[in-house]
This record gives structure tokens, C-alpha cells and sequence, in this order.
């Protein structure tokens, strides 16, 4: 799913859906952002669609989602799908060509981002293993977790170019929120400049996450936020 192409896009957002989602879930962003920073309506929002796969804690059941999840809840140390997770990362990778294809919009002025399973697929797409490639813009990570950990390295130019806004409920009992403060560690740890907060909720958003999720993105595209009333 993308926005209209119509008139002069500046960048753009790709966002992921969580397990059992469609684009549909989180399309609203497109009305939602913009009417927080208004700049933010002079970007092109992309809702990829995950596969259909078949989640083991859910007795092998298909449903819409990016990878096979084997624990639950998922805590630090949970295991991976290896194989799942790169192929989500190539999907991404398909829809950023698109994007710079179609939009002439540049991989350096294109944020990843997305909400739990999707966040984790961002994170994987913006920070590992990534020296042949242009850094994003920008990754967004709510209510998500860094998967495949052993294999993490961010280089020098993508630590400088690809900041990180992490949102996460302090009362998540589906991703954990120990997740936020091992992820965020071991991305500063790499030099990667990260916005973390916590909110007072479960696995979900709220209005507080969205003014500062909508705050960091004016920033990344535009520079310092704006102060509209």
C-alpha cells in the first residue's frame, strides 16, 4: 500500500504492521503524522503487506506475518527465525526500490519503521550488516524488539546517518519492555544515535508516542521541529 505520488515528496516512511495485521492497522499514519507536523504531509507513506505464515505458538496456524514466532511472550533471548527475518528483509528492500524508482526519492531520505514484529523487521532492515548499502534515513522501532543479535554490527557510516526513535510500552506483556533497554543498549553501544521513551500502556500506541514519534520525524527530515499550536 502506498500514498499518492501527486506533487513534490521530500521522503518518505515505510512502515511494517505487527503479526495478524494488515496495512490497513497502521495506514492512518499518513493523516495522523500530518496533522501533528504539518511538514509531514510533503512525504510518501508505504504500508507493505507481510506474507501469510505459519506461527509455531499458534499450533502451526497461518496468519499475516513477517516471521515464525516460537516463544511467547517474547523476552530477551527469544529464538529467531533466521530465514524468516531475511526474507522480510528483502520484501523491505523491495519496496525502498520502488520508492526510489518511482518517487525519485533517495534511500537517504527514506525512514523504515514499523510496530512490534514490523519494528523488529526495521531494525534488522536499517542496522545489520549493512556496509554496501546507502544508510536509511532514519528507523523506527514501537513496541519492538533486535533480533538476531550475534550477527549485529553497524558500521561507522550508518551509525553517523540512521538515527533511532524507539517507542514501548513499560507494561507490554507481549514484547517485553526489557526489550527497549537491551536493543537500545546494544545500539549505542555501535554509535547509533537513539530517542527512546516509555509510556504507561501495553503492546500498543498511544498519543503521547505519536507527538513524539511525529516530533523526531519532522527532525530527521526537516531539521529542528517546528512549534505549531
Amino acid at each position: 500500500m502506498m500514498s499518492s505520488s501527486s506533487g513534490n515528496k521530500v521522503g518518505a516512511l515505510v512502515f511494517l504492521h505487527g503479526l495478524g495485521d494488515t496495512p490497513a492497522g497502521w495506514s492512518m499514519l499518513q493523516f495522523q503524522l500530518p496533522s501533528l507536523k504539518p511538514k509531514l504531509g510533503d512525504i510518501v507513506y508505504v504500508f507493505p503487506p507481510s506474507p501469510t505464515v505459519s506461527i509455531t505458538i499458534n499450533g502451526g496456524a497461518t496468519m499475516p506475518g513477517w516471521f515464525d514466532l516460537y516463544d511467547w511472550p517474547i523476552e530477551v533471548g527469544a529464538k529467531d527465525d533466521r530465514e524468516g527475518k531475511l526474507k522480510a528483509v528483502a520484501i523491505v528492500e523491495e519496496y525502498v526500490e520502488k520508492i526510489v524508482n518511482e518517487h525519485n526519492i533517495p534511500r537517504d531520505r527514506i525512514v523504515v519503521g514499523g510496530f512490534s514484529q514490523g519494528g523488529a523487521i526495521a531494525l534488522l532492515s536499517a542496522y545489520h550488516q549493512n556496509d554496501e548499502k546507502t544508510p536509511f534515513a532514519g528507523c523506527a522501532s514501537l513496541s519492538a524488539w533486535l533480533t538476531l543479535v550475534d550477527d549485529l554490527k553497524v558500521s561507522q557510516e550508518v551509525a553517523k546517518k540512521t538515527p533511532l526513535f524507539w517507542g514501548h510500552g513499560r507494561y507490554d506483556d507481549k514484547v517485553l519492555f526489557e526489550h527497549q533497554d537491551f536493543g537500545t543498549k546494544k545500539l549505542r553501544e555501535q554509535g547509533v544515535q537513539v530517542e527512546d521513551s516509555s509510556y504507561p500502556m501495553g503492546h500498543q500506541s498511544c498519543e503521547d508516542e505519536m507527538d513524539a514519534f511525529a516530533s523526531w520525524l519532522e527532525t530527521v527530515f526537516f531539521g529542528a521541529p517546528s512549534n505549531e499550536l
